[in-house]
């Protein structure tokens, strides 16, 4: 009798947390299993070219956006592996980074996280924002449209009285040339990785970001 009321208070009591459990969004849920095998290497990559303090939880968001982790991945434009590395650009990489990326090896998975890594910190030291948030935004624009676009679309930001500082309701609002489809794709980008899977990264544990 004893073991039967306590088996249903135990019963009555786990009901509910796990309907309380079930109904709590998992970050890690959010993460996909392949990214795992990849997090020291991200890590260590990072912090040697970042520092300590580089903000881990923003990379990881930028690779879940270009390849959700699949190492092989290609795309119908012909861009390669984690970081998603355009032919032609993964060449000019090797170029300015013999040292680390000489050997061109887009589906080697540190290789490309080494290559995504290199040219957001090459694209950091040439671009200005009014805080890290922003300037990253401006940096994930270029990654993706390349730093000319950005540069333009600046200028026609400041000639319009905007913040050439500022990217989030500022520059990405001014277009100064690109197909729509391109603008569309290239403001979408900084957004859905700043403002979606950072988020995501930092509570799975990934570290920091730049934006939150």
């Amino acid at each position: 009798m004893i073991r039967a009321r306590l088996s249903g208070l135990i019963l009555l009591v786990a009901l509910p947390l796990a309907a309380i459990l079930n109904n709590v969004p998992s970050a890690y849920a959010d993460v996909p299993a392949e990214a795992q095998q990849y997090r020291r290497e991200l890590v260590r990559i990072a912090q040697a070219e970042w520092g300590l303090d580089a903000p881990v939880a923003a990379f990881a968001a930028q690779v879940h956006q270009e390849s959700r982790w699949r190492f092989n991945a290609k795309s119908p434009v012909g861009a390669q592996g984690l970081g998603q590395v355009m032919p032609s650009t993964a060449v000019w990489l090797a170029e300015l980074f013999p040292d680390t990326l000489g050997n061109v090896e887009p589906y080697n998975p540190t290789w490309s996280l080494m290559a995504l890594v290199s040219y957001d910190r090459w694209l950091a030291d040439r671009i200005k924002g009014r805080n890290a948030c922003e300037q990253f935004a401006m940096v994930l624009s270029s990654y993706n449209g390349g730093l000319g676009w950005l540069i333009r679309d600046r200028k026609l930001a400041s000639a319009k009285g905007a913040d050439p500082l500022v990217w989030f309701g500022s520059i990405e609002r001014f277009n100064a040339g690109r197909s729509l489809a391109a603008f569309r794709e290239n403001r979408g980008y900084p957004r859905l990785i700043l403002k979606t899977f950072e988020a995501q990264y930092i509570a799975a544990g990934w570290g920091q970001g730049v934006c939150l």
